[in-house]
């Protein structure tokens, strides 16, 4: 078995996103002891746990289905290619993680009208239209430069 060796400058960057991780994540700690209620932490908790249930146990399923899928069209289909549909699969699912539960509160209702005024499953779906013009161009731009490339 080979081993492969790190080059001292990778090694630097994963020590400093480390640390700046670490001390991101001792802030949190900070700010949540120092400005939220105690009351609050059952629900910051619950909170938690259905973020992490959802992008752990659906999201990412999905994405990884996708991958599959692409990997298997991958010998028809250039590398480059697959990689922006699966970064345009990743952003569409976090964007779907961030504003569903907006849609979902939205559509039980809420006691203030201006806690969720404009239309997140209209504007979600506005956004996953760019997503797709993006990510078309993004391709198009790649098989152009690559047939570009190959004809020099």
């Amino acid at each position: 078995m080979t081993s492969t060796a790190v080059s001292p400058a990778v090694r630097r960057w994963r020590i400093g996103l480390l640390v700046a991780g670490l001390a991101l994540l001792a802030l949190g700690g900070v700010v949540l002891l120092n400005d939220v209620n105690p009351k609050r932490y059952l629900g910051l908790a619950a909170w938690f746990l259905g973020a992490l249930i959802i992008h752990d146990g659906i999201i990412s399923f999905g994405v990884f289905g996708v991958n599959i899928a692409m990997r298997k069209a991958g010998r028809r289909v250039p590398l480059p290619v697959l990689l922006i549909l699966q970064g345009a699969a990743v952003v569409g699912a976090l964007m779907a993680l961030i504003v569903v539960p907006e849609i979902m509160k939205k559509s039980i209702g809420t006691g203030n009208a201006t806690l969720l005024p404009l239309d997140y499953a209209g504007n979600l779906g506005w956004f996953y239209l760019a997503l797709a013009v993006v990510t078309a161009a993004a391709i198009a731009v790649y098989l152009a430069v690559a047939r570009r490339a190959r004809a020099v």
